[in-house]
C-alpha cells in the first residue's frame, strides 16, 4: 500500500469574493506572464495558464484601484534579474511597490489621500528600470523612484487628468486624457519635469448616435464632393474650446497609443472607437455599432498586428483585424473611392448573463503573446479566453465579403522546415500574416493557408458569492482519522447553497444547492457529513419555514432531518451537535428545545411549555463511552467462557447472559453505544441547567444559580475542566471546574456573539468573536493572547469565525473573503515558493535570480550531447538538489507542444532564441532576436544571391533584402525601405482622402513634397481658394514645383535660399526645397543638427539610396549611444538593420550583455555574416569567453567548457581551471564537441 500524507501544515491564504466598483480597473497582465488583480484591499496574483490563485497581497487599508507590472524591457542578469514587481495605487492615494515572490512592499509611497488614477512603469531608457509615473488626483502627475519611493519631480496641469498614454515609438511624447479634451506632452523626460503646459485639444465629439447626420459642432469649411460621405465621421480636433453643447457630449471612455504604427492614437466612445492620424489630427478609421448592437466599454490595441480586441457591455469581447480598403486610382468618381482604415470582426466570444449584481469590469491581454484574454467580472470570477487559429476554408458565410486571413509560412521568425514542429497559436503574429499594403498583390505561395480565428474558454476562476456567510471548519484531525482527513471548510451563503473549500489547495471541493434561503449556521455530524440549517424571512406573525438539512459530502445526497416539520414555527436560533455525534438540540427562539439522535434520525424529546428559554448552550466534552466499552468488552469475555462450559453455568447466570446477548445483537444493529453525555444551558436569569441524556433518557441535572457580575449569557463553551461563558455586555466567566473557581473579566468589547475552544489535547486557546472584531485568548492563563478590531488594524468586520487547525483561526468578514491566518489573526501575504500549487505554474520569476538565469541558458543552448534533453538532473551542474528539483519542476510544467519545439532538432539557433524569450516574457530579448533575426537571414539571403550572380564583393549595406517577408510595421523605421515607403505613400493617400480643412491640406502637400510626389502636391497646392490669405503663396509654391529643372544655377539658389531659411529658423520649409533638388542627404543633416532626429531618421528611409540612408542612421546610432540620451539598446537594433553585425558584436560585447553577444556572434559565423578572421578573432573569443565564464558561474560546466574550448589562449587556461577539481584530462570531452560543432556548422 502507498504510504499517505496529509498535510496537516495550512498555508494561511484568503479566500476572495466578489469586488467592490472601485476595482474595476485594477487589472493587469504582465510580461511576467501573471495577472494581479485588485478584490477590496487585497490583490490576487493569478496564473492564467492554470487558472489558479497563486498569491494574495494584504496590506492596503483601502480599496485597491490600481495595478501595474514592472516592464521587462531590460537586460537581465545576475544584478538586475528576472523578478516579480508590482506596483499597486489605492483609494486613499497610497502606492505600494511589492516583491511579489515573498509577498512584502519594496516601498510605500503617498502624496495626496484621493484615489490614484493612473500608473505606469517608464519602459523606454537604459539608465532605470525603477521609475513609475503616477495621476495624483486632480491634476498632479508625479515621477517616482519606485525601488527606493523618492519623488524625482511633480507637475500640475489645469485641468483633472483621468489617465495617460505614452507613445510606444517615442518616449518624450505622451497624452493625457483630461475633463475637456487632450493634452499632448512632448517633452516628457524621467530627468526633469515636462517644461510647458503642452498643447492642449478638444474633442468635438461625435453624436451618440452612430449615424452622424449634423456635422460635428466646429466650424468647418463647406464640404466639397468626396468630402460629403465623410461628414458621416467626422470628428474634429480643435484648439479652441468648442461650445457649450459638445462638452457635454464628451463622453471618451479612453485614449491610446496605437503600439502597431505610428503616430496614431485611438479614442473610444461607448458607440464607435477612432483612429486618428496625429500628423493630421484627423480620423481615419471608424469602428461603430449599428443601433441594435452592445456598447464598448474598453479596447486594447495590438502591437504585432494591427488589431483590436474589444470588451463590450454585455461580456462579449471581439477581435478587429484591420484591412485597408483601397480602390483603383483611376476610380472616374471621387465619391466611391472613398479610403479608411477598417477593422473586420474577425473573432468573438460567449456573452456573460449580465444582471444588476453581475457585469463584465476590464479585459486584459497577454503582452507577450496577444493571443488570450482575461475578462475580470463584478462577482469575482475571471475568464481566461484564448484565440485558436484553424486553418481551412471558411464555409459559414462566403456573402460576408471578408478577405481571408492567411497564416504566415514561417515560425519564430525563420521559414519553416519541411518537417519542422511547429505551435500554430504561439502568438498573434504566428496566427495571422501580415496585412497587405495597398496595391501588393497577395504572394499566390501554396503552402499559406487561410485561417479562421476562435475563442476558446480555457480556464475559469471563480470569488466566493455575495457576502454573508456562516463557516464552520469540519472535526479536527485525530490519530485514528488521518488516513482519511481533508480540511474541508463548509461556508454557507445568503442564497442557500454551501460551498465546501479544501484548505490545503485552497480551492472549491464541492459546491452543493442545499437551501432555498440564508444558510445561519452548519455543525458537521462525521469528517464527511454535516447538518446546515437556514430560515425564511418571517411572516406577519413572526413564524418562518425552518429548513435542517442533512447532507452527506460523497454522495452529496440532502435530506430534511426534521422530515416535515419547519413550517409555520418560530426561527431555530442554533443546532447543536454532541461530542460524540451521537445528539442534536435543536434550539428556537420562542418554543422549548428539541432532543434529536442524529444516527437514527429520531426525536427523543421536545421539550415541555414550561420549559425555561435557551439563551446559550454547549455540550460537555465529557462521555461514559470508555467505561460502556470496558463493560461491552467483559460481556463478551463472559459469553465466549459460556460456550466452553454451559453445562456448570446456573440458571441465573444464563439468563443474565442471554439479556447481554440480545443487547450485542441490537448494538450490532446499532453499530453503536449509546453512551450519556451532558450539555449546560443558561435561561435569561443567567441560571445554568445541567441535563443528562443517554439513550432515549433525559435526565434534569443540578441547577447553580447566576454569577451577579454578568449579564444575559449569549454564548457558552466547554473544554475538558474548563467552562467560559460569554454575555452580551462583553464580561468573559472562567470556571475552572477541578478548583471549583470562576474568574470574571471584563473585555469591554460589547457583546460576545461567539467563542470556540481549539481543537487538540490540551490545547486551551480561546476564539472570542464581537461585533467589532474578535480576540484569542489563552483560559489556562486567562489572559488575551491577540486581538483585532475594525478601523483600528482591519478595515473589515468580522461575520462568523472557527477555528481551523490548533494554531490558525478562519475569519468570513464582510468584504467577501474567508481569511484563514495564524493565531496572531495579522492578515499577511505569504511566501509563494512555500505554497502547495494543485498544478505546476510555469513562471520562471519565481525562481531566486540565479535558477531562473541557469534555466534560460540551459533552454538557449545545449552543445554537449546530440540530442536535446529536458532533464536537468542529466547535466553535469553542481547546484543544491532542492534548486535542482525547483528548476526541473519549471521544466516539467511547460506544455507538451513547447517541449517537442525545443527538443525538435530542426529549431535553429535564432528560432531558439526568440523562444526562449517568449517563455521568459523578456521583452529586450524579444525585440533584439526579433530583428536580429530578421536582417541575419536576409542579408545572409541577399549574400548568396550576389555569390551566385558571381559578384565578387557582395557590398552587405548596399543591398536591399528580398521583400518576401519583411519585418512587422510596428518595428517603425527598423523595417526596409522599399517597405516602409510603401507605407507613407499609402498613409499619406489616405490623410489626403480624409482633409477637411486647409489646414490638413497644407500637411498633405507637404509630407508629398517631401516623399517625392510632386505632380500630387501640385494639385494640393493649386486648390487653395482665392480668399485665403496663402492663396499667393501657395500658387507660387506650385509654381516653383512644376519648373525646378537641374540646372546648375537654379540650383545653388534654391540652396542658398534653403540654407537661409533653416538658419532663419524656418526648419521645415528649408528641407522642403533641399528635398525638391534631390538634396535630401542635406536636409537629413539639417534636420539631424537641429536635434531632429527621428524626422532625419524618417526622410533617410523614404528618400535617400543605402549608402547615404545609412550614413544618416549610424549617425543617429552613435547619437543614441551618447551618455546624455543612453538609448543604447535601440542603437542596437538600428545598427541590426543597416547590417553592421561586428559593431553590433562589439557593442554587445561593452555593455557586458555576454549570453546575447555570444549567441549572436555565433549565429553570424553559421550565416556567413561575420569570417572569422584575424581583425574578428579577438571579438570572437572575448565574446566566447566571457560567455563560459558567465556559464561558470552559473554552474552549467559542459557549457563553459564548450565556449572556452573556441576562445583561443584565454580559453585554455579557463578549461584547465574548469577540470582541475577533476583530474582528469579534458581532451576527450573536447574531442567530441569538436565534432559536433563541425556537424552544425556543416547544417
Amino acid at each position: 500500500m502507498i504510504p499517505y500524507t496529509v498535510n496537516i501544515k495550512l498555508a494561511a491564504r484568503t479566500l476572495t469574493g466578489t469586488l467592490h466598483l472601485q476595482n474595476k480597473t485594477a487589472v493587469d497582465w504582465g510580461w511576467q506572464g501573471l495577472i494581479a488583480q485588485g478584490c477590496h484591499s487585497s490583490i490576487l496574483i493569478i496564473d492564467p495558464k492554470t487558472a489558479q490563485t497563486i498569491q494574495v497581497l494584504e496590506r492596503h487599508k483601502s480599496n485597491v484601484v490600481k495595478v501595474k507590472w514592472s516592464r521587462e524591457n531590460y537586460y537581465h542578469n545576475t544584478s538586475s534579474p528576472y523578478s516579480l514587481r508590482l506596483a499597486s495605487g489605492d483609494a486613499s492615494g497610497k502606492i505600494i511597490v511589492w516583491d511579489v515572490v515573498s509577498g512584502t512592499a519594496h516601498c510605500e509611497i503617498q502624496e495626496h489621500s484621493k484615489p490614484i488614477q493612473d500608473m505606469e512603469w517608464l519602459w523606454n531608457q537604459d539608465a532605470s528600470h525603477d521609475l513609475l509615473l503616477a495621476v495624483h488626483p486632480p491634476n498632479y502627475i508625479v515621477l517616482w523612484n519606485g525601488d527606493t519611493g523618492t519623488k524625482l519631480w511633480k507637475k500640475s496641469y489645469a485641468e483633472n487628468i483621468l489617465s495617460f498614454s505614452f507613445d510606444p515609438f517615442d518616449p518624450s511624447n505622451m497624452a493625457l486624457l483630461t475633463s475637456e479634451g487632450i493634452v499632448f506632452i512632448t517633452d516628457f523626460s524621467h530627468s526633469k519635469p515636462p517644461g510647458s503646459a503642452g498643447k492642449k485639444v478638444y474633442i468635438a465629439s461625435p453624436h451618440a448616435s452612430p449615424a452622424h447626420t449634423k456635422p460635428a459642432p466646429t466650424a468647418a469649411p463647406a464640404p466639397t464632393g468626396a468630402k460629403k460621405a465623410l461628414n458621416k465621421v467626422k470628428v474634429l480636433i480643435t484648439n479652441e474650446k468648442p461650445t457649450a453643447e459638445a462638452v457635454t457630449l464628451n463622453d471618451c471612455l479612453q485614449l491610446s497609443y496605437l503600439p502597431s504604427k505610428r503616430n496614431h492614437m485611438l479614442l473610444l466612445y461607448p458607440r464607435e472607437i477612432l483612429i486618428l492620424d496625429l500628423e493630421l489630427s484627423q480620423t481615419v478609421g471608424v469602428v461603430a455599432i449599428e443601433r441594435s448592437g452592445v456598447p464598448f466599454i474598453q479596447v486594447i490595441p495590438c502591437a504585432q498586428r494591427d488589431a483590436l480586441y474589444c470588451l463590450h457591455e454585455n461580456g462579449c469581447i471581439t477581435l478587429r483585424v484591420c484591412r485597408t480598403t483601397t480602390a483603383p486610382e483611376e476610380a472616374t468618381d471621387p465619391e466611391q473611392s472613398v479610403q479608411e482604415l477598417v477593422y473586420d470582426l474577425r473573432s468573438q466570444c460567449d456573452a456573460i448573463r449580465v444582471t444588476k449584481t453581475v457585469r463584465p469590469y476590464r479585459m486584459v491581454i497577454c503582452p507577450v503573446n496577444e493571443n488570450s484574454a482575461a475578462l475580470t467580472v463584478s462577482d469575482g470570477r475571471v475568464m481566461l479566453w484564448e484565440l485558436k487559429a484553424q486553418t481551412g476554408k471558411a464555409t459559414a458565410n462566403p456573402s460576408s465579403g471578408l478577405s481571408p486571413l492567411y497564416s504566415p509560412v514561417s515560425f519564430c521568425g525563420a521559414p519553416l522546415g519541411p518537417n519542422q514542429k511547429r505551435i500554430q497559436d504561439l502568438s498573434l503574429n504566428s496566427m495571422i500574416g501580415q496585412t497587405l499594403i495597398a496595391g501588393e498583390n497577395p504572394l499566390p505561395s501554396s503552402n499559406q493557408q487561410e485561417v479562421q480565428l476562435k475563442f476558446l474558454l480555457t480556464g475559469l476562476l471563480s470569488g466566493l458569492p455575495q457576502s454573508p456567510f456562516a463557516i464552520r471548519m469540519c472535526p479536527p484531525l485525530t490519530t485514528k482519522n488521518i488516513n482519511q482527513y481533508q480540511p474541508l471548510l463548509a461556508a454557507g451563503t445568503s442564497n442557500g447553497s454551501v460551498l465546501v473549500y479544501n484548505l490545503t489547495s485552497g480551492l472549491l471541493h464541492k459546491e452543493l444547492s442545499v437551501h432555498s434561503c440564508e444558510v445561519r449556521g452548519i455543525e458537521w455530524v462525521s469528517l464527511t457529513s454535516f447538518l446546515s440549517f437556514a430560515t425564511s424571512a418571517p411572516n406577519n406573525m413572526g413564524l418562518v419555514r425552518n429548513e435542517l438539512q442533512h447532507v452527506d459530502l460523497p454522495t452529496g445526497r440532502c435530506f430534511a432531518f426534521r422530515g416535515e416539520r419547519g413550517n409555520d414555527e418560530p426561527p431555530i436560533e442554533m443546532i447543536k451537535v454532541s461530542h460524540l455525534k451521537q445528539y442534536l438540540v435543536v434550539v428556537f427562539r420562542d418554543k422549548p428545545l428539541e432532543l434529536w439522535d442524529i444516527r437514527t434520525g429520531t426525536l427523543l424529546r421536545e421539550m415541555a411549555k414550561n420549559f425555561p428559554t435557551v439563551t446559550a448552550l454547549e455540550w460537555s466534552p465529557s462521555h461514559n463511552l470508555k467505561s460502556l466499552k470496558k463493560k461491552q468488552m467483559a460481556a463478551r469475555e463472559a459469553m465466549a467462557r459460556q460456550t466452553v462450559s454451559d453445562a456448570e453455568q446456573s440458571s441465573v447466570e444464563s439468563s443474565v447472559i442471554s439479556l447481554l446477548q440480545d443487547a450485542e445483537s441490537k448494538s450490532e444493529i446499532n453499530q453503536a453505544i449509546s453512551a450519556r453525555e451532558h450539555f449546560v444551558f443558561t435561561d435569561t436569569d443567567g441560571q445554568v441547567y445541567h441535563i443528562t441524556v443517554e439513550g432515549n433518557t433525559v435526565k434534569d441535572g443540578a441547577r447553580i444559580p447566576p454569577d451577579g457580575s454578568m449579564g444575559s449569557i449569549a454564548c457558552i463553551a466547554w473544554k475538558g475542566d474548563t467552562l467560559v461563558l460569554g454575555d452580551v455586555d462583553g464580561n468573559l466567566n472562567f470556571w475552572d471546574l477541578k478548583a471549583r473557581l470562576s474568574r470574571g473579566i471584563p473585555t469591554h468589547r460589547g457583546w460576545v456573539k461567539k467563542i470556540r475552544f481549539a481543537p487538540g489535547k490540551g490545547n486551551q486557546k480561546l476564539l472570542v468573536m464581537y461585533t467589532d472584531g474578535a480576540e484569542v485568548w489563552d483560559t489556562k492563563e486567562v489572559q488575551m493572547v491577540s486581538s483585532m478590531r475594525i478601523g483600528r488594524n482591519v478595515n473589515y468586520r468580522i461575520l462568523d469565525i472557527d477555528w481551523c487547525t490548533s494554531d490558525k483561526v478562519v475569519l468570513a468578514s464582510d468584504d467577501g473573503c474567508i481569511r484563514v491566518l495564524e493565531m496572531a489573526m495579522k492578515s499577511a501575504s505569504y511566501r509563494m515558493d512555500e505554497q502547495d500549487l494543485t498544478d505546476p505554474v510555469w513562471c520562471p520569476y519565481l525562481l531566486v535570480p540565479r535558477a531562473a538565469l541557469t534555466l534560460k541558458s540551459f533552454l538557449l543552448l545545449q552543445p554537449w550531447s546530440g540530442t536535446f534533453t529536458m532533464d536537468i538532473t542529466q547535466v553535469d551542474y553542481n547546484e543544491k538538489d532542492e534548486i535542482k528539483g525547483l528548476i526541473q519542476e519549471q521544466l516539467n510544467s511547460l506544455s507538451n507542444d513547447m517541449k517537442n519545439v525545443l527538443q525538435d532538432p530542426e529549431l535553429s539557433l535564432l528560432q531558439r532564441c526568440l523562444l526562449v524569450s517568449r517563455l521568459f516574457g523578456d521583452e529586450s530579448d524579444l525585440h533584439f532576436w526579433t530583428v536580429a533575426s530578421h536582417y541575419l537571414q536576409s542579408f545572409a539571403q541577399a549574400r548568396q544571391l550576389s555569390v551566385s550572380t558571381a559578384d565578387g564583393q557582395a557590398q552587405s549595406e548596399g543591398i536591399q533584402p528580398t521583400p518576401q517577408n519583411h519585418l512587422d510595421i510596428c518595428h517603425d523605421v527598423l523595417c526596409e525601405s522599399s517597405y516602409f515607403q510603401k507605407f507613407q505613400l499609402d498613409r499619406v493617400h489616405l490623410q489626403e482622402v480624409k482633409r477637411s480643412s486647409y489646414e490638413h491640406t497644407k500637411k498633405c502637400a507637404d509630407q508629398l513634397l517631401l516623399l517625392g510626389q510632386t505632380d500630387r502636391a501640385v494639385q494640393l497646392l493649386l486648390e487653395t481658394s482665392a480668399d485665403n490669405p496663402s492663396y499667393y503663396c501657395d500658387s507660387l509654391k506650385a509654381c516653383l514645383v512644376t519648373t525646378i529643372t537641374s540646372s546648375g544655377p537654379s540650383q545653388s539658389t534654391i540652396k542658398l535660399v534653403a540654407t537661409n531659411m533653416i538658419a532663419n529658423g524656418k526648419l521645415a520649409e528649408g528641407v522642403q526645397l533641399l528635398c525638391l533638388i534631390d538634396k535630401a542627404a542635406d536636409a537629413c543633416r539639417y534636420l539631424q543638427t537641429y536635434g531632429e532626429w527621428n524626422r532625419a531618421a524618417w526622410l533617410a528611409k523614404v528618400r535617400l539610396n543605402p549608402a547615404e540612408s545609412s550614413d544618416v542612421l549610424k549617425r543617429w546610432a552613435e547619437h543614441l549611444c551618447s551618455p546624455q540620451v543612453n538609448q543604447k539598446s535601440k542603437a542596437i537594433l538600428v545598427l541590426l538593420s543597416l547590417g553592421c553585425f561586428y559593431k553590433v558584436g562589439e557593442m554587445l560585447q561593452s555593455m557586458r550583455h555576454f549570453d546575447r553577444a555570444a549567441l549572436f556572434i555565433e549565429a553570424c559565423l553559421k550565416y556567413g555574416l561575420m569570417e572569422a578572421n584575424d581583425s574578428s578573432n579577438k571579438l570572437i573569443e572575448a565574446a566566447f569567453l566571457d560567455y563560459a565564464r558567465l556559464l561558470r558561474s552559473l554552474g552549467l560546466r559542459e557549457g563553459a567548457a564548450l565556449w572556452a574550448s573556441r576562445a583561443g589562449s584565454a580559453g585554455q587556461q579557463l578549461m584547465e581551471e574548469l577540470f582541475q577539481g577533476e583530474g582528469g584530462e579534458p581532451e576527450a570531452i573536447l574531442c567530441e564537441e569538436e565534432v559536433e560543432l563541425g556537424q552544425e556548422s556543416s547544417e
